[in-house]
């Protein structure tokens, strides 16, 4: 599927549903090309914007600053 830009914080993520329920993260602004992270619903119900923007705030706050990773 195609992916959809969003932003949270200032930081811009690319946010694709490869099946039901299931999403990839891609960090677009983040400073390692081709990280990001993914998500599930253990239902496969579609994530609300708000459980993405929670999401996407989660991942942030457990990368490094200095690496850009999550360590």
């Amino acid at each position: 599927m195609e992916a959809e830009r969003v932003e949270v914080d200032g930081e811009l993520f690319d946010v694709r549903v490869d099946q039901p329920g299931h999403y990839h993260f891609d960090w677009i602004s983040g400073p390692n090309p081709g990280y990001g992270f993914s998500s599930a619903t253990s239902d496969g119900s579609p994530l609300s914007t708000a459980s993405m923007e929670e999401s996407i705030r989660s991942f942030i706050k457990q990368v490094d600053p200095t690496t850009g990773y999550i360590e």
